[in-house]
């Protein structure tokens, strides 16, 4: 075993699929690429592959770090690893980059080859739907048949949701972690002016900006500065930087006098170098229609009907942006079909970016499912 518990260095893949991919809204992708990263080793009955389904920023790159740029560490490394809650030892695990990203797999910024552009606006509005049925389709050339369990955290919990709903039979496990049914009110409209501050930017135009040579960094600015304000609770907030003055006392002008203000700027100012403008527009649009009940009359039950996997389903008392209430949704649909499911609700103060962190609690839970998980495989 690796004493430092890290995978090591790690080396994305892409995957060029010629076969058209049709998307909810109707339109076609005749050929797209999927970049991935995979841990571990796939076992000889292929049964212990777990895929990890990312949230709005983050990527494939889940676990471990790059040779050349070792500060690069995947975005849940502190839980997947040799010997940590997802054991790569036992497991292996499989992370995606989804259809409209910008960290390798085909997106905004890729090149039309009918138009010799990127596709830019053009690009097709995707979906959750969309996006399971391409990891499908990935899942197929890696030769898994079924997923000893899919799981992830916020947006990546409503792809591990959908695995149970669109091929009940190819998921053994589900995990969703601070997930939700579908977005309230409140959520949908943070992501429309998370939006508006980037399609009003004058460096937008119109979504085809590669083409002036241009970044809306100042949408993706403000976008990143309101989305990160409802990943934290008030009280982590509080305690991170409470009403702390960076010189000491009120400078009495508008630039940077509190301590919260210089870190919101510096998270929308990193934010703004490596994340596409288009691909943030297409992820919280994704997040927006995602609603399995929709197509059940509003019936939540019913969607879930289908479904025959296992489920673990966790939530933190203090994320308001998933509030628990919305995974005890997710419970009740899934007791009214009698289905195998286990329900935490973790006392955590970090609010919605408590799936990120190491809290002990939660990765002991998370690493007993797993243990469960590796006691019932086929060898």
């Amino acid at each position: 075993m690796n004493e430092q518990g890290s995978v090591g260095a790690v080396q994305p893949q892409t995957m060029h699929f010629q076969d058209p991919l049709r998307f909810q809204s109707g339109a076609v992708l005749d050929s797209y690429d999927l970049t991935y990263e995979t841990y571990g080793e796939l076992n000889a009955a292929k049964s212990n592959a777990v895929l990890i389904c990312h949230a709005l920023n983050a990527s494939h790159h889940v676990a471990g770090y790059y040779a050349d740029n070792p500060m690069n560490v995947g975005w849940w490394d502190n839980m997947i690893g040799p010997g940590k809650a997802l054991d790569t030892e036992k497991f292996f695990v499989v992370g995606v980059n989804n259809l409209g990203g910008c960290f390798g797999s085909t997106g905004p910024a890729s090149l039309n080859t009918k138009t010799g552009k990127p596709y830019g606006s053009s690009f097709p509005v995707v979906t959750v739907v969309d996006w399971v049925n391409a990891q499908a389709r990935l899942a197929d050339r890696l030769g898994i048949e079924s997923f000893a369990a899919v799981m992830g955290g916020s947006l990546g919990a409503m792809q591990a949701l959908q695995w149970a709903i669109s091929f009940p039979t190819r998921i053994r496990n589900a995990i969703s972690v601070a997930g939700a049914p579908g977005l309230s009110a409140q959520n949908i409209a943070f992501n429309e002016v998370a939006r508006q501050a980037i399609t009003t930017d004058p460096d937008f135009h119109g979504g085809d900006f590669y083409q002036h040579g241009v970044v809306p960094r100042r949408g993706l600015r403000l976008a990143r500065m309101i989305g990160h304000i409802t990943y934290l609770s008030d009280d982590a907030m509080m305690e991170k930087f409470g009403r702390s003055l960076r010189s000491g006392a009120v400078n009495f002008h508008f630039d940077v006098d509190f301590e919260v203000e210089s870190y919101l700027r510096h998270q929308g100012d990193k934010f703004a170098e490596y994340f596409d403008a288009n691909t943030y527009l297409l992820i919280t649009r994704a997040l927006d229609y995602f609603d399995p009940a929709q197509e059940h009359g509003g019936d939540l039950s019913r969607a879930f009907a289908a479904a025959v996997a296992r489920f673990l389903v966790i939530s933190f008392t203090s994320d308001w942006r998933f509030s628990a209430s919305r995974s005890r949704e997710i419970v009740k649909a899934l007791l009214d079909n009698r289905r195998d499911v286990s329900y935490a609700e973790i006392d955590a103060p970090h609010g919605h970016d408590a799936f990120l962190l190491e809290d002990p609690r939660y990765h002991a839970l998370v690493r007993a499912w797993f243990e469960n998980i590796h006691g019932n495989l086929a060898s």
